[in-house]
């Protein structure tokens, strides 16, 4: 399973066929070069006040195999502490054979968890230490369930398999790797020793069971054993580091001999999904927030009007963003309507940097559905969407950092046929899950059918202070832009 497509539920996209040319005023096909100046003679700027608040977000995504996720321990000043363990299952090469060959005479020489690096974030100078764990039997762990982003942890057992310090700004040198008689290189792995105690337990599965139950016999069987790995940091460094346990870097690898032949050394791999079969399943992303800072400030200020607006990467809150003004506003001609979230400086930014993307949509007033902007953000039939166009890309204006979003055609049906001025939400999803609103003429929340969009890369991954509508500073203030002409 991977996120680079839209998945779409009882949606009959192509039926809908982009029908905005029947949108009675076009307002975005115009490039931003071709918006006609403001000259308040025929065209005019109006900006307007936008209301915004800090709200808890439980993000309840399902995580895969194929997603980066992440291990470690981050303090941020602005945003309080993350805490974040990995857990997923392992299978043995083949079944009904036992993987080592000559079961009477092999003797373990030592066994490495190996786990593929795939990037990290926060402050990447400091040592980080990871431990690993088995996750018990009675944890509920299992590889048939999407386990969530607000799953909890999942119990362990036993003593501690093995650890490693790590040092993540070296991960992308290469390291050595000897295999009796042969030599070979890695780069972007962590290799975490594991105890011998832990190898011999794999070398006698075979006898736990019956001949035709043993532990071997099927993966099924294999998993009532060991359940799988727990990756877990200390609370010691300060950033986050991205492992993806369905690369073929990551892998369980037992080093061998045969007794009779003490000087050679074999290995045997266990994958995640061995044989080159694809299992989304049987990996848990557990990463837990405590706010701090002014994160936690803004959370808990009961004020529903903020002068800032943190947004972590998910999991984490949202901005709920109102804009009473357009309740008002009378029949125009809108060119343009952007809404304006300036980015502001926050201490450690240079280590915790901000998301490159950010997502808008709509909530309904009881706050239980979200939807996307009807004829501003549009999926074609093939599954591709306008999200460069409809914007939430952090770019450079005027000398400033901000995010952007181009909404002038739901404002255009706001003000031309009166539709609903629902509140927005602002956030940085891994993915989210909103209900779409095909491209129409007519506002109509019937019959429609949900999304899964990925936003961000990597869970965890960035987090941002903007302006909030309250800020008594213009160049930070949250807003909405108009250029309208009048009819």
């Amino acid at each position: 399973m991977k996120r680079n497509s839209f998945v779409l539920v009882s949606l009959f996209v192509s039926s809908f066929v982009f029908l905005l040319a029947c949108t009675k005023i076009d307002t975005t096909t115009l490039g931003s070069e071709l918006i006609p100046p403001v000259d308040n003679i025929h065209t005019f700027q109006a900006v307007l006040d936008v209301t915004s608040d800090n709200l808890t977000w439980v993000d309840s995504t399902a995580v895969v195999a194929s997603d980066d996720l992440p291990v470690g321990y981050t303090n941020d000043p602005e945003f309080g502490q993350t805490n974040a363990n990995l857990y997923f299952s392992i299978s043995a090469p083949a079944y009904k054979v036992y993987p080592f060959g000559k079961k009477d005479s092999v003797a373990a020489d030592s066994i490495i968890l190996s786990l593929a690096y795939k990037g990290s974030y926060g402050d990447t100078n400091l040592i980080q230490r990871f431990r690993v764990f088995e996750i018990s039997q009675t944890s509920g762990f299992n590889d048939t369930t999407f386990y969530r982003l607000n799953q909890t942890d999942f119990a362990t057992t036993g003593s501690e398999l093995g650890n490693k310090n790590v040092d993540i700004t070296k991960l992308n040198d290469s390291s050595q790797v000897v295999t009796g008689k042969d030599t070979g290189k890695v780069i972007n792995v962590v290799r975490i020793p594991l105890s011998l105690a832990f190898a011999n337990r794999l070398l006698n599965y075979d006898t736990v069971f019956s001949s035709t139950t043993g532990g071997y016999y099927s993966d099924s069987l294999f998993k009532t054993l060991f359940r799988g790995f727990a990756i877990q940091a200390d609370q010691v460094g300060n950033a986050l580091s991205y492992f993806n346990v369905s690369a073929a870097t990551t892998k369980l690898v037992m080093y061998y001999h045969y007794k009779s032949k003490p000087d050679s050394t074999l290995a045997t791999e266990f994958l995640h999904a061995p044989g080159g079969l694809t299992n989304s399943l049987g990996v848990s992303g557990v990463v837990k927030r405590t706010p701090g800072g002014g994160w936690n400030t803004y959370l808990t200020n009961s004020n529903p009007s903020d002068d800032l607006l943190y947004i972590p990467s998910s999991p984490g809150s949202y901005g709920l963003l109102k804009i009473p003004g357009l309740d008002t506003m009378t029949n125009k001609v809108i060119h343009l309507a952007e809404l304006i979230l300036p980015k502001v400086p926050s201490t450690d930014e240079d280590k915790f940097t901000p998301q490159a993307q950010l997502f808008l949509d709509m909530i309904n007033n009881t706050g239980d559905s979200a939807f996307s902007i009807q004829n501003d953000f549009v999926i074609s039939n093939l599954g591709g969407s306008n999200l460069a166009q409809f914007g939430g890309a952090l770019l450079k204006h005027e000398g400033s950092l901000d995010y952007r979003f181009n909404i002038s055609r739901h404002v255009q049906g706001i003000v031309t046929r009166h539709e609903p001025n629902f509140r927005f939400r602002v956030y940085a999803p891994l993915e989210t899950n909103i209900y779409y609103l095909p491209p129409g003429t007519t506002f109509n929340r019937r019959n429609v059918g949900r999304i899964n969009l990925p936003i961000i890369p990597k869970v965890g991954f960035g987090r941002v202070v903007l302006g909030g509508g309250a800020n008594t500073n213009p160049a930070n203030k949250l807003r909405l832009r108009i250029v309208y002409s009048l009819i």
